[in-house]
């Protein structure tokens, strides 16, 4: 049985996963989790070091399969979705009140954000569920900054004569004293972030602070602003989930898997997005990679020049592609994250270099496919094989770069458009205005005293500049 069962998972791989055991019956016996899949399956063959009901489940396998994941919290999470769907035989624990934290908003007039283990009750949204506590708090930590949802529970909130300290430092918006207009609306926004990708979330965000700070509301922007760092800082966090899982990639096996299915030799592959909001701050990013990796000495940004595209996704792509291939490093592949509309302009721009699409298809990481050079789609790729996972960490390295790039322009312009309304503040004094106070927001909130104390900026410019924030005649 030994050998059988040795045969069985000879091709697992060094990979985090979850693996399904199964009997002669093709019935689902058992589901579990690696950080490691070869290593924890090989801990299998010798049934004297199992626990009792595992050796019983392990006498009657006769098949075992895996599904790769990018990191072993998204197989911890992933292990615990297919328990409940699933309903494994010999799985005890995840079928009872051990469970991992979960995340629910109550069905109240006001919901309530709260934590919870156990069977999950229809009267609640649930989320989740989450790899530890520590980053399920950190979740709801965010969700309060950003929604500022009660976190109190129902007899708590239908005594209280005044908001409690949670009001006063900003993390929830007391309808427990208070007349409540956008809580039902910020309910929605809390859906929205804990079902999808924050980045729309963040893009309108970043429009409703440009339009307070247009209309000198900059009470309101400086609202928005902290709740887009709560949402990004958020957000960063799940990308260093996936950095650990890029210096796992074997580039240079995969990289040559690629050249085989292309049928190319690929020193540099370079693969490119675009950003804008709205059509503003149009700008693009390549990053590039190789048998060794990243070559991040390669990335390029790519501010739009022809504004007759601003907000033309294909328009742009031929403008950043073109600049890419006429100054920027020998190409042997370029990849596009789109449908057939980026994978045609990309072949029209550049017909000398194979052009690869990678597109997201109806469900966001679930059902990706290609578009080949030749202009033909490929859907065979196994979801879970080293290469399709490579392609996708690519695509997302691209994406992270541009959007970065995206928000640092959108940033400078907010700086640029606030200052240029006031008269006589240049390009020297703006620069010293940044350095010494570290934001705009900072120079807006400084004192005449603060003002005066900024190296080459002078009495004169100091009380222009308090007076057009605080709209006082000094």
């Amino acid at each position: 049985m030994n050998i059988q069962f040795t045969d069985l998972i000879s091709n697992a791989p060094d990979a985090p996963g979850t693996y399904r055991m199964y009997g002669a019956d093709k019935t689902l016996l058992y589901v579990g989790k690696a950080k490691n899949l070869a290593n924890r399956l090989r801990q299998y063959i010798d049934t004297s070091k199992l626990e009792p009901h595992k050796q019983v489940m392990r006498s009657l396998v006769t098949n075992v399969t895996w599904e790769i994941c990018a990191t072993e919290a998204d197989a911890l999470i992933r292990e615990q979705e297919l328990i409940k769907t699933l309903k494994p035989k010999y799985n005890i624990m995840l079928t009872d009140d051990k469970m991992y934290p979960m995340l629910a908003l109550t069905a109240n007039e006001y919901p309530r954000i709260l934590k919870f283990r156990g069977k999950i009750s229809q009267r609640r949204d649930v989320f989740g569920p989450y790899p530890s506590v520590s980053a399920l708090n950190d979740t709801i930590k965010m969700i309060q900054k950003v929604c500022r949802l009660r976190t109190c529970r129902d007899t708590f909130m239908r005594n209280r004569s005044r908001p409690c300290l949670l009001y006063q430092i900003g993390r929830c918006s007391a309808p427990c004293c208070l007349p409540q207009t956008d809580y039902q609306k910020n309910v929605a926004l809390a859906r929205r972030i804990l079902t999808g990708d924050s980045e729309p979330i963040i893009a309108e965000l970043s429009a409703d602070m440009k339009k307070y700070a247009e209309n000198m509301d900059f009470e309101s922007a400086a609202a928005v602003r902290d709740k887009i760092i709560a949402l990004t800082q958020t957000a960063n966090r799940g990308k260093q989930n996936k950095i650990q899982h890029d210096k796992n990639i074997d580039w240079d096996k995969n990289v040559s898997e690629l050249e085989n299915l292309l049928n190319i030799k690929i020193e540099r592959a370079g693969v490119f997005d675009n950003s804008h909001l709205f059509g503003k701050n149009a700008v693009g990013a390549m990053i590039c990679f190789g048998h060794n990796g990243f070559t991040k000495t390669d990335y390029r940004h790519f501010k739009l020049q022809n504004k007759a595209n601003a907000g033309n996704d294909i328009g742009m792509m031929a403008e950043f592609v073109n600049r890419a291939v006429s100054h920027g490093p020998k190409l042997d592949l370029i990849i596009v994250d789109g449908g057939p509309a980026q994978w045609n302009i990309a072949h029209k721009t550049a017909p000398n270099i194979p052009v690869f699409g990678v597109t997201k298809g109806e469900v966001r990481n679930g059902d990706e496919h290609f578009i080949m050079p030749d202009g033909s789609i490929y859907t065979e790729m196994p979801k879970d094989s080293p290469l399709f996972l490579m392609l996708r960490a690519v695509r997302d390295e691209a994406h992270r770069f541009v959007i970065t790039y995206h928000r640092e322009t959108r940033a400078k312009q907010m700086t640029a458009s606030v200052l240029d309304e006031i008269d006589g503040i240049g390009p020297t004094r703006k620069h010293a205005l940044i350095q010494h106070f570290g934001s705009v927001r900072s120079i807006m909130d400084a004192t005449l005293q603060q003002l005066e104390h900024v190296p080459s900026l002078g009495k004169s410019a100091a009380k222009k500049i308090y007076a057009h924030f605080h709209s006082e005649l000094l």
